[in-house]
């Protein structure tokens, strides 16, 4: 239950944001409007690809990857005892709250089948490629799911050592 309201709330936000965001300053190439200028704005862009700009084009085979995501997870939750992890809830929730926002754009949903970028940093002549809530949903979702694992290895490390420690 908790991992479906995170994924709503962050898919909607999602969602929300993008629709706003490309109403407010257009289609890509949209002008910039800085924040702080030269470093931190919006600007609308369409990624056809995905992590970076990676496998342009290929829509239809990285759609599937995401359904496949999206399933894969749904399991996790629904029959892999996921749920009894506050830390993978989370994760989990956040991952497909961004594997669905960006889901939505890839299958074309809004009219285009590419996904709605729109968060701009530059650093000197460097600019980050422009990225989305779901985006960051995915990538803070799996820093816990990472987090997770190590606090699995050390309860299991508890575990052993005080399995260990019991007389035979």
């Amino acid at each position: 239950m908790v991992a479906t309201l995170i994924a709503a709330m962050g898919c909607w936000l999602d969602l929300s944001t993008k629709a706003w965001i490309f109403a407010k300053l257009g289609p890509p190439p949209s002008k910039i409007w800085w924040f702080i200028e030269g470093f931190f704005g919006l600007e609308t862009a369409v990624n056809y690809g995905a992590l970076f700009g990676m496998g342009q084009g290929q829509t239809g085979l990285l759609s599937i990857v995401a359904i496949g995501a999206l399933v894969g997870i749904l399991c996790w939750l629904w029959f892999g005892n996921a749920t009894s992890s506050w830390l993978l809830t989370i994760a989990l929730g956040l991952m497909l709250a961004g594997v669905m926002g960006n889901l939505y754009d890839r299958l074309g949903f809004w009219g285009v089948p590419g996904v709605r970028d729109w968060i701009l940093f530059r650093f000197g002549r460097f600019t980050w490629p422009n990225f989305n809530v779901a985006d960051m949903c995915l990538v803070v979702g799996a820093g816990v799911l990472i987090l997770h694992s190590f606090e699995v290895e050390r309860a299991l490390k508890a575990e052993q050592a005080a399995a260990a420690e019991q007389p035979s």
